[in-house]
């Protein structure tokens, strides 16, 4: 049921708000002497207030109930009454440069040296999803696509990932990126299952539970999240399974980007019977937009034609020329980010897309690990079953090279 597509919605509920709101008032907490215990009371009575609020709203939301579960459990270990004041308090913060890494953490939750400890590194793979929503995968396949609703990204032993597209514009069938949803799978001795969600506006730095890391199990911290800008960035390290993830929000809309290895990726109990997972087998064909003739289209009429001649203008109008202009600015080379920063700005006329297209491009060059493959040029849409053309080749030079073969046999 997790990974049905649905109707494009978004949600009311405020989870994550009173969530982030709990976590920055009691960010190093769990270093507060048992004086100051009576303010994180009054942190988690805010806490508990901000979630009723929201409970209309919030009842079929997994982080909800979650949430519900957690406050009740902390206000029993520290005997917290749940009548008192419900101001936000201002803890103190950890001082510079006090870690919390255990530096007796298990080997089996550090991937590479656990892993790998008698053999060569791992091949790490990259999958990012960004804009209008234009897909990477693990094979370096990019592939412009609807998938309009929720659809997931990744599903194997160790981690789901699922992500919610919604109608850029009204009556039209551009989307982009609204809702993520991560769920960490309880591991060994490691970290406990962690939900992580954000949503438009909504770009919390901590898992749905209020912490930032794996929780009470003796490798906790080899799963950490780390807010780089605030309301915009965000990285979560899983080093027991060798994973980065990022997740920014740029403008109203989300992007998604994440290193693998090879090995996690391919970590599923049943592969060829395992339903869809866009990161490793991309969108469906019906799903797929031929971006390379769209583009053309685009270039000739100096409008966008995305998916049918009744889209609707867009906000701000850009021309093929305007476009290519302002993506330039960010996006020097000519390749397929920049072929779909030119092709957002025409469907939505939304200028953070061209910033989407960039921050993917600079996500791709820290989380790639075969520097030769930054830039991708060439089609890469999967074509259909029994059609071995090569990637990237029009059906014109695939039957002039046919007919090259055939007067090369004739000869012979």
């Amino acid at each position: 049921v997790f990974f049905l597509p649905s109707p494009a919605v978004t949600s009311p509920c405020k989870i994550l708000k009173c969530n982030s709101e709990f976590w920055a008032a009691t960010s190093g907490s769990h270093h507060l002497g048992t004086e100051e215990a009576p303010e994180f009371c009054t942190a988690l009575r805010a806490y508990a207030h901000c979630t009723r609020r929201t409970a209309r709203t919030c009842r079929g939301d997994l982080a909800y109930h979650s949430a519900v579960h957690g406050i009740d459990d902390l206000m029993e270990q520290h005997n917290c009454s749940k009548d008192g004041p419900t101001s936000q308090p201002r803890l103190r913060t950890l001082p510079p440069g006090d870690s919390q890494e255990r530096s007796d953490s298990p080997e089996i939750c550090h991937y590479e040296k656990s892993f790998h400890k008698h053999s060569a590194a791992p091949n790490y793979t990259h999958c990012g999803l960004f804009g209008d929503p234009h897909l990477r995968t693990f094979t370096d396949t990019f592939q412009t696509c609807k998938v309009q609703g929720a659809w997931p990204l990744i599903d194997n032993n160790y981690l789901n990932v699922q992500v919610t597209n919604t109608p850029v514009l009204p009556g039209s069938t551009a989307t982009a990126t609204s809702k993520l949803t991560i769920i960490f799978k309880s591991f060994q001795e490691c970290v406990e299952q962690k939900v992580y969600q954000a949503e438009m506006d909504e770009l919390p730095a901590a898992f749905a539970d209020g912490s930032k890391n794996g929780g009470d199990k003796h490798g906790a911290n080899s799963l950490k999240i780390t807010e780089k800008v605030s309301g915009q960035h965000i990285e979560i390290q899983a080093k027991y399974i060798g994973t980065t993830i990022v997740v920014r929000q740029v403008g109203r809309y989300l992007t998604f980007a994440v290193r693998m290895p090879e090995e996690v990726v391919n970590a599923v109990e049943d592969r060829d019977s395992q339903g869809l997972y866009l990161c490793l087998r991309g969108c469906p064909l019906n799903q797929q937009i031929d971006f390379q003739t769209i583009r053309s289209a685009q270039a000739t009429e100096g409008r966008a034609r995305r998916k049918g001649p009744s889209l609707p203008a867009p906000p701000q109008a850009f021309t093929y020329e305007t476009a290519t202009a302002k993506c330039r600015e960010k996006l020097p080379v000519e390749d397929l980010y920049f072929q779909s920063c030119v092709f957002d700005l025409l469907t939505t006329g939304d200028v953070n897309f061209m910033l989407a297209a960039y921050y993917a491009f600079e996500d791709v060059k820290m989380l790639h690990s075969n520097k030769d493959k930054l830039h991708l040029y060439e089609r890469t849409r999967d074509l259909a079953p029994g059609n071995t053309a090569p990637l990237g080749t029009s059906p014109a030079l695939w039957v002039a090279l046919l007919c090259l073969s055939q007067c090369w046999l004739g000869l012979l």
